[in-house]
């Protein structure tokens, strides 16, 4: 469903990514782990069509999405919620959502029902919704960030950090939401985190990167049982 393929990234004379090469297949929750500066965002970046990339690309459905076209990336079914929610703060959490359905503006009725759902997942953000976002905690900005993502109703959801500066039980919340959507909606997820543990107890595969290269991969259960991995990133 999507791959990339020897994706390679530059700024300037420094390499972000090196020929990396994954995929997330029709129906996964894919973890990407790894620290700051491993890569993850800049690949994000990329899938999302913000990014360049230096070499190598990544296909979506046959598709080419690594041409620097953000709103052809949205349009085809790709949208992220990036790390650190970038809402706008002064609006109102239901003016946020719908600035997620921008490419859909013309489908006001598939619009209301994606508005409907996210209320589902989040009935928050009902009780919420004429505040502005600015004024919510952090985890009920989060799951503004997510639901505005998913207004795009995009078939893949690039999830950066989702769980970033959040209490244990807003990240049970948020990402018990993703395999809701996952399992009921059908969306493929590329979730990236350094919260390996809660990441890899919802995911099918993961990755590891670590300096711009994959360094790890396999199932679920190859990487709670793989000795870099429990010290690396479950401190066991």
């Amino acid at each position: 469903m999507l791959e990339v393929r020897n994706l390679s990234v530059r700024y300037g004379a420094y390499t972000a990514l090196h020929n990396v090469n994954l995929n997330v297949k029709p129906g996964e929750i894919v973890v990407l782990l790894g620290a700051n500066g491993a890569g993850k965002s800049s690949l994000f970046r990329t899938l999302s069509g913000l990014q360049r990339p230096s070499g190598g690309d990544a296909v979506y459905e046959g598709k080419t999405i690594t041409l620097g076209r953000p709103e052809h990336c949205v349009a085809l079914g790709v949208a992220q919620c990036p790390e650190g929610r970038l809402l706008f703060p002064q609006l109102s959490v239901e003016k946020n959502l719908r600035l997620g359905a921008y490419t859909k503006r013309a489908d006001a009725r598939g619009t209301e029902a994606m508005l409907k759902r996210v209320n589902d997942l989040f009935p928050i953000l009902v009780e919420k919704r004429s505040d502005p976002a600015g004024s919510l905690s952090g985890g009920q900005q989060q799951m503004v960030a997510i639901g505005r993502a998913l207004m795009a109703r995009p078939k893949v959801l690039l999830l950066d950090e989702p769980s970033l500066g959040l209490a244990p039980l807003v990240v049970d919340q948020v990402l018990q939401a993703v395999v809701r959507v996952n399992q009921e909606d059908g969306v493929s997820v590329l979730l990236a985190e350094q919260n390996a543990f809660a990441a890899l107890s919802i995911a099918h595969r993961a990755y590891v990167m670590e300096g711009g290269h994959v360094t790890i991969e396999g199932s679920r259960d190859e990487l709670l049982h793989d000795d870099r991995v429990r010290s690396a990133y479950l401190g066991v």
